[in-house]
């Protein structure tokens, strides 16, 4: 494969990962809107997608720079890494987007970067600090959105004693405002992972001579996962938005706000978190803060599993096609 095709391929693909990401979490950011009927199914997706675009140009790329320069060497490693990475994470994307489970893209791309990685060049490659550090910030992410979301609603319940029906007017429009920081926040965070894999690979094909993202990378990223989320996935939206429990627009502002804080401090830190498994576990916490039975918990013990079982999968999957990759590039 000519050196050109080959660039070309790895843009391609990253932009059809950002697209198929966009498509697949723009569940989680308008379900608790769309569900609460703050707005719109359109007007919540449009919306949304024009604040994503702003997150990374506003917000910087410390996620982008962490995913691909922080856990692995991109001198030493070829250009099929970075293709069999983002091949292996489109894959699992659209099994789980057709199954209509809400798995996290995020473990997809980082299963998918460490198996190809080690397939071709070993564990020396790895950079395990940098690795503890996005594992660490995907593990323990999801805890925080229970959490904060807990103590959000038991804030808001306490604050809102006494008021009047008329408060839900309030948290119907005041969710439209959360719901748009909980979209920058997305730009800020999910939107770079797939720059990071990219400019690795520009790196490794010698495009680069150091680690960095160009501006037309964010460009082409963001407009890409802007695209993905106007679409929509309904199923997906379907499951975040009913499948826990009905949404009410107390809920859904509580779950946004929550989501929000959490993904904006991890990006602030450089930390990649799962937009998914963020809102999934605010809205848990949101419910369970009312009362434990009112979330079906059966419901979240299966998106659970397909967490748990996203990065050992999808890093076997890139490990297979590593090698297949390299005698083409």
């Amino acid at each position: 494969m000519g050196h050109l095709l080959s660039i070309l391929l790895l843009v391609g693909l990253g932009l059809t990962f950002d697209f198929l990401n966009g498509f697949r979490d723009s569940a989680s950011i308008v379900a608790p809107v769309i569900a609460s009927r703050a707005l719109s199914r359109r007007q919540a997706l449009t919306i949304v997608a024009l604040a994503e675009m702003a997150g990374p140009f506003l917000f910087g790329v410390a996620v982008a720079t962490t995913v691909g320069n922080a856990v692995v060497s991109a001198q030493v490693l070829r250009l099929s890494v970075a293709l069999a990475a983002l091949t292996a994470a489109i894959t699992w994307n659209v099994i789980t987007g057709w199954l209509g489970i809400p798995s996290s893209s995020s473990h997809a791309l980082v299963g998918g970067l460490i198996g190809a990685a080690v397939m071709e060049n070993g564990w020396g490659v790895v950079n395990m600090a940098g690795l503890d550090k996005v594992l660490l910030a995907l593990a323990i992410s999801p805890l925080f959105g229970l959490a904060v979301g807990y103590l959000a609603m038991k804030l808001v319940l306490f604050l809102a004693r006494g008021a009047t029906p008329k408060i839900n007017m309030f948290f119907k429009r005041s969710q439209i405002l959360a719901a748009l920081a909980l979209a920058f926040s997305y730009g800020a965070n999910d939107a770079q992972k797939t720059m990071g894999v990219v400019s690795l690979g520009l790196v490794s094909a010698g495009v680069l001579p150091v680690f960095g993202v160009p501006p037309w990378v964010i460009a082409l990223s963001v407009s890409a996962i802007a695209l993905g989320t106007i679409i929509g996935n309904w199923r997906l939206i379907r499951t975040v938005g009913g499948g826990f429990y009905k949404i009410r627009p107390v809920h859904g502002f509580t779950t946004e706000v929550a989501s929000a804080s959490v993904i904006l401090g991890a990006a602030a830190l450089g930390g990649p978190v799962s937009t998914t498994q963020v809102v999934n576990s605010a809205v848990m916490g949101v419910g369970s803060a009312e009362r434990m039975s009112k979330v079906h918990w059966m419901v979240a013990r299966q998106i659970v599993t397909a967490w748990l079982l996203t990065i050992p999968l999808v890093a076997l999957l890139a490990a297979g096609l590593a090698p297949i990759l390299a005698r083409w590039i």
